[in-house]
C-alpha cells in the first residue's frame, strides 16, 4: 500500500504554520513520546533559523511502515535506535546522520497520588485492575515496559490486567481519564518544570530494560534539504539540549 493523503489525516498533526515566504518547511516524523517537547522547541527554532516544522506524531513501529510506502517526512525522531538503523542499511535515510539525541526513560505513574509507591511495589500487591502500556510490538516505551515486568518476574501475573494502548501518549490517557489507575509511561509526561506534575510515581531502575536511545536521522526525502539539516544541528544546540533535559531525558 502507497502512502496517501488520505492516510496523512488519519494521523495527529501539529502545524508552524509559516510567517515568511522565503522560509523552508520540514516534514518531522516525531516518536509520540516527544510531542510536548517538540512543541516547545519549535518556536525558538524558528526565530533561529527561520524554517517551519510541520510535525506528526505517532509510533515509531508505524512511522517505519508509513516511510516505506512513500510517506513524505524528511525526517525522523524515533522513539529507538533500531528503526533509524535498519531505514538506514535500507536505503531509506541518509547515512551519517543519524544520531542520538535523547535517552527515554520508563516510570510507573498512576493519577492518583496514594497508589504508587516509590519502590514500585504496587505491582506485587496486585491491588489494581488495569495497568496500562503501550503496544510492545509498536512503542519502545511498551517493549521496555514487558522488559522490566519480566525481569520482575511480574508479567505473567499481571498479563490479564494489561491495558495495551497503540501508543504512549495513549497509555498515558489511559491512566490520565482513570480506565486505568496505573500505567508505563515515559518520564518526559508526567513532569512539568522537572517535578512530577500530579499523581505518584516510580521511576524504573535503568538496569531493569534496554536504555531507550531515541535516535534523530535525515530521511532521504529530506536529503540535502536546508530545513532538514538546520533542525538536526539544532537540536544538538545547547538550547535545544536544555529543554530536552528538562523533561526528564537523558542525554
Amino acid at each position: 500500500m502507497k502512502w496517501s493523503s488520505r492516510a496523512a489525516l488519519s494521523l495527529s498533526a501539529f502545524l508552524f504554520l509559516p510567517s515568511a515566504a522565503h522560509a523552508d518547511e520540514v516534514q518531522v516524523a516525531v516518536a509520540a513520546n516527544f510531542t510536548a517537547l517538540i512543541q516547545a522547541i519549535a518556536p525558538e527554532f524558528e526565530k533561529t533559523t527561520g524554517h517551519k516544522i510541520v510535525a506528526i506524531f505517532g509510533s515509531t513501529g508505524k512511522f517505519y511502515a508509513q516511510i516505506k510506502n512513500g510517506a513524505p517526512f524528511e525526517v525522523l525522531l524515533a522513539a529507538d535506535e533500531a528503526t533509524p538503523v535498519k531505514l538506514e542499511k535500507e536505503g531509506a535515510a541518509v547515512a551519517g546522520t543519524r544520531f542520538t539525541y535523547a535517552v527515554g526513560k520508563l516510570v510507573l505513574w498512576s493519577a492518583n497520588p496514594t497508589i504508587v509507591d516509590v519502590a514500585g511495589e504496587v505491582l506485587k500487591t496486585g491491588r489494581f485492575r488495569h495497568l496500562s502500556i503501550a503496544n510492545p510490538k509498536l512503542a519502545p516505551y511498551g517493549a521496555a515496559a514487558v522488559e522490566t515486568l519480566k525481569a520482575l518476574g511480574l508479567l505473567d501475573a499481571v498479563q490479564s490486567r494489561l491495558a495495551q494502548a497503540e501508543t504512549i501518549v495513549q497509555a498515558h490517557q489511559f491512566v490520565a481519564t482513570g480506565n486505568a489507575e496505573l500505567g508505563f509511561v515515559a518520564l518526559s509526561q508526567v513532569l512539568k518544570e522537572g517535578k512530577l506534575a500530579a499523581g505518584s510515581a516510580w521511576v524504573v531502575p535503568l538496569g531493569l530494560y534496554t536504555p531507550i536511545r531515541q535516535d534523530a536521522v535525515i530521511l532521504e526525502k529530506g536529503r540535502g534539504k536546508a530545513a532538514a539539516e538546520a533542525l538536526m544541528k539544532y537540536l544538538k544546540s545547547d538550547k535545544a539540549m536544555a529543554v530536552i533535559k528538562s523533561y526528564g531525558y537523558g542525554l
